[in-house]
């Protein structure tokens, strides 16, 4: 019989730690849209705001919840509690989204919204009825890591218009920065334990992380160095 491995307390503190961190910084996140929402209730509109991320974001929130649930993976449950609170947020976006848009949109957002339920609830049954322990553990958390790995289009495209642009005015700084925090924090708590449906995704997230980091402060700093040039002034 082989004897259990033993983990030392410094370990375990340092990788639960690193969860709680992750759990802060993405709290940040999660309440990065109330200004917005504050807007659409005060005007009564969604005006040309666009509700698909936040339904993006609520099934990746419900698919990461899941995989964090002892049920499906052992020791993650640092997942299942920011990924809970995330799907809460989304929620109420989408559901405000939905009371102030215009018809065709909110009949749109609605079947949306009923699609990424009944997804969830088939991956439930899918999980629970036909799969069991580790396979469980493989088929959820490919579908996380596919569903996080997705979430990344949008840092890409900001990244993309910010290079074209040559200004950093549709990136805030401190959004990239506690993207940044908040996936490398996730990056240290899968490495600790050893779960590479957490560390892989997350460490993706950290090199897009440093990029747009280095990108804000690149044209950051062009701005400011263009803003002291000297104005040519033409005499005629």
């Amino acid at each position: 019989m082989i004897p259990p491995v033993s983990v030392s307390p410094f370990y375990t503190i340092c990788s639960e730690a690193a969860g709680v961190a992750g759990n802060l910084f993405a709290f940040v996140l999660f309440v990065s849209p109330i200004p917005t929402f504050q807007r659409i209730v005060r005007n009564r509109s969604t005006e040309q705001f666009s509700g698909l991320p936040y339904i993006y974001s609520l099934l990746n929130c419900l698919i990461c919840f899941w995989y964090g649930l002892p049920c499906v993976a052992h020791g993650v449950i640092l997942v299942a509690t920011v990924n809970s609170i995330g799907a809460i947020f989304q929620s109420v976006y989408v559901t405000l989204f939905i009371v102030y848009a215009e018809k065709p949109m909110k009949l749109r957002m609605s079947g949306l919204l009923i699609a990424v339920f009944c997804v969830f609830a088939l991956i439930i049954c899918v999980s629970l009825e036909l799969l069991d322990g580790r396979t469980r553990q493989m088929f959820v958390g490919y579908l996380s890591v596919a569903s996080l790995i997705s979430m990344f289009a949008s840092p890409l495209c900001i990244m993309n218009l910010v290079i074209r642009t040559r200004s950093v005015e549709f990136m805030p700084f401190y959004l990239s920065l506690s993207t940044f925090l908040m996936s490398i924090s996730f990056f240290a708590y899968g490495m600790l334990k050893h779960d590479y449906f957490v560390y892989v995704p997350n460490g993706i997230g950290t090199i897009l992380g440093v990029i747009q980091l280095f990108l804000y402060a690149y044209y950051r700093r062009k701005s400011r160095q263009d803003s002291r040039l000297p104005l040519l002034v033409s005499h005629g």
